[in-house]
């Protein structure tokens, strides 16, 4: 499913968070955000997702004008890590399904397929509050995966990771990618793992550049801030 974003605006707090974005997601495709802090990252994830009100601009998928219900069934966000409180007394796999409780139709996984993709099959009862952060975010991601969506959307899935459980995450976004889902996924790092993507989106309130991790690097004048995470 392809996403396209056409001179977008968002206010927050009476503020301009973004202002003209536009850019194009083709279906099964893996693609970075890329931003410091503050440059908005969030924000438009949480506009693609409904959560927040459109000032200006369009949003269509597969050619059709964003609605509730299309955001119901094709798009999924993967929340930030820190926005869960993991000390709640219930295990792995009853947080995996609660992606499906206001489902109205299946995800590309089951609860069980999920985990298993993410390499949590193991860990399914185990509690939230005994995984490392590497597991949290797998967890997270297991979530979204059993909601209806063709299009996710993930929030920071790297932050405060090692770099094995980065690598994992990497692999299995790819995998994801290959099975035909369209991944839009955030970071404020960028560095050696950008080249996992297909491409890169620059944002800072507006899109800064947008292309290959080369030409996005080419465009920039080959910055690179730290070397950290997936994007």
């Amino acid at each position: 499913m392809s996403l396209e974003v056409s001179q977008l605006q968002v206010r927050r707090g009476g503020e301009l968070a973004l202002d003209g974005v536009s850019f194009a997601l083709e279906r099964g495709t893996l693609t970075a955000l890329v931003g410091p802090n503050g440059a908005g990252k969030s924000t438009l994830l949480q506009a693609l997702e409904g959560q927040l009100p459109i000032a200006a601009g369009t949003i269509r998928l597969d050619g059709a004008a964003l609605t509730p219900a299309l955001v119901r069934q094709q798009l999924a966000l993967m929340p930030q890590r820190g926005e869960i409180a993991w000390h709640f007394p219930i295990t792995v796999r009853e947080l995996v399904a609660l992606g499906r409780m206001a489902a109205q139709r299946p995800g590309c996984c089951d609860v069980e397929a999920a985990l298993q993709r993410v390499g949590l099959a193991g860990l399914a009862g185990r509690r939230l509050d005994q995984l490392s952060g590497g597991q949290q975010q797998r967890a997270l991601l297991a979530r979204t995966l059993v909601q209806p969506a063709r299009v996710l959307l993930l929030d920071e899935p790297c932050a405060a990771i090692d770099p094995p459980s980065r690598t994992e995450l990497l692999k299995v976004m790819g995998q994801l990618r290959d099975a035909g889902l369209t991944l839009l996924v955030s970071s404020h790092d960028w560095g050696l793992d950008l080249d996992a993507y297909d491409r890169v989106l620059v944002l800072d309130r507006g899109l800064l550049a947008d292309g290959t991790p080369q030409q996005v690097r080419h465009a920039l004048g080959d910055l690179q801030v730290g070397n950290h995470c997936c994007g």
